[in-house]
């Protein structure tokens, strides 16, 4: 930020809104920011064509208009000012055509602190000022080029590659010569986003701002910001800037593992509250009831109903409130190996009753892991059984991988089962979501709870007739 205020002008019909907004912005540094107000969408386009803020706050309802109304008006004007779109909790499907649209960033209403307000605003800024500078000042490009950390591509409407960064063959994994004989459409793990992605920058809109899917030279996938605008027109040739989000998306991910188990938490101990105490007068009714004057027979049939219902309810409880609630570890050094290992061995049974293949990826030395042995041992050996049985008896093969990524321990189990469908696969760690007939649902919800304990995380990748792939992350020492 310079001496000179940054102008900002909020576009809302909301009158409370601003008033938060502005004691949001005071709160970060009083003077730093001035805030100017647009309440409606009139007003707003006048203010935009004026052109003399450095940024803009939209909320996404203006009466009959919207939000994605003011960027398509910013877009007439050929304005690349930075916009901010503020969002109701939980419209994915309006963030995604926000930035589509050409704004910076979104926040979600309810949610805004001064620091993310902060934090959102500097990033838009500075992200403007970059593609300023790229577009505005020739002389300095190859200097941003070689030194960005952001994943910088030119290339043509051919989908060739006309040049591409160090930033760009460090994390693709391509040599430099391997890039200029590529095809562009190989770097998305999607072809639906190759060919969208194509249809925008070298259709009418001539600039995009997009999230996809890149895969490196080795297969990983990447989730990326991608922000590209054609720099000639007559030669169809366009700069493509490309920022890896996936660290930043994992976290956000895990955060929201964290507010589903504090709320499944709270479930458990109300389902513990209410089942437990009729459970009592359950139990005290079968002492009397043994006592009733009828036949021996009818006595011991009711007699062993209720209890052995009694105990199956116990049992449930107690299983979901193990699955989640905070544990107390007995932590040692383990190697990752080691621990795969055992959790294997555990499985063994299984593995030759269904005539499994096992393939073994290990990294050496082992990577030694801050764990309790036993309860990690458990949370491996819950994600194997679970591959073992989505596999075909006789044709399944199941891959262990284990690997070091700076201070983590990675462990990834795959099979090549049937693939797990993408609404399942939002719902796989749930408390008592199964698809298995006898099953409780709590195997891969113990799995999480115990992972996340060891602050580690894991997450599931899967494709239809492709199999799955669990990564389990630990901290390493």
């Amino acid at each position: 930020m310079t001496d000179q205020p940054v102008h900002i002008l909020m576009i809302d019909d909301d009158e409370d809104d601003f008033y938060l907004v502005s004691q949001l912005l005071q709160d970060i540094s009083p003077g730093q920011y001035d805030l100017a107000w647009a309440p409606t969408y009139s007003k707003a386009v006048e203010e935009v064509e004026r052109k003399k803020h450095d940024i803009y706050l939209v909320d996404y309802r203006l009466g009959p208009y919207t939000g994605i109304d003011i960027l398509h008006h910013f877009q007439q004007l050929q304005y690349k000012a930075p916009v901010i779109m503020l969002t109701g909790k939980g419209d994915y499907s309006i963030d995604k055509e926000a930035m589509q649209a050409g704004a910076s960033d979104y926040l979600v209403k309810g949610e805004i602190s001064a620091d993310l307000l902060e934090r959102s605003i500097r990033y838009a800024l500075d992200e403007a000022r970059h593609l300023r500078t790229i577009e505005e000042k020739e002389k300095k490009y190859f200097s941003v080029f070689e030194k960005a950390h952001d994943l910088i591509i030119l290339a043509d409407c051919d989908k060739n590659v006309i040049d591409a960064n160090p930033a760009a063959i460090r994390t693709l994994l391509y040599s430099k010569e391997e890039f200029l004989q590529m095809n562009l459409k190989k770097l998305f793990f999607q072809e639906e986003q190759s060919r969208h992605f194509f249809d925008h920058i070298c259709g009418e809109d001539s600039s995009l701002q997009t999230e996809y899917n890149f895969v490196t030279k080795e297969g990983k996938k990447l989730d990326v910001m991608v922000s590209a605008v054609m720099l000639d027109e007559a030669e169809q040739i366009f700069l493509c800037i490309a920022q890896d989000i996936t660290e930043r998306k994992r976290e956000e991910l895990e955060k929201q593992q964290q507010q589903k188990f504090i709320v499944t938490g709270r479930i458990a101990r109300v389902i513990a509250h209410e089942v437990r105490n009729p459970l009592t007068n359950i139990l005290l009714a079968v002492s009397q009831f043994k006592g009733e004057p009828v036949s021996v027979e009818e006595s011991q049939v009711y007699v062993d109903i209720i209890e052995r219902n009694c105990t199956r309810i116990n049992q449930l409880i107690t299983e979901l409130l193990s699955s989640t609630r905070m544990i107390e570890l007995n932590i040692h050094a383990h190697g990752a190996n080691e621990l795969t290992e055992k959790a294997l061995l555990l499985a063994k049974d299984r593995l030759q009753l269904n005539e499994i293949k096992v393939k073994k990826e290990y990294i050496y030395p082992d990577i030694m892991v801050p764990a309790d042995e036993e309860k990690v041992i458990i949370a491996l050996l819950n994600i194997i059984i679970n591959a073992i049985e989505a596999m075909t008896p006789g044709k399944g093969v199941l891959t262990i991988n284990t690997e070091r990524l700076k201070d983590k321990a990675i462990i990834m189990i795959s099979d090549n089962g049937p693939g797990i469908p993408e609404e399942t696969k939002m719902r796989l760690f749930d408390p008592f979501f199964t698809n298995k007939p006898k099953g409780t649902g709590l195997g891969l919800t113990s799995t999480q709870n115990i992972i996340m304990n060891h602050k580690g995380t894991v997450h599931v990748e899967s494709e239809i007739d492709k199999g799955s792939v669990f990564t389990v992350v630990l901290p390493a020492n």
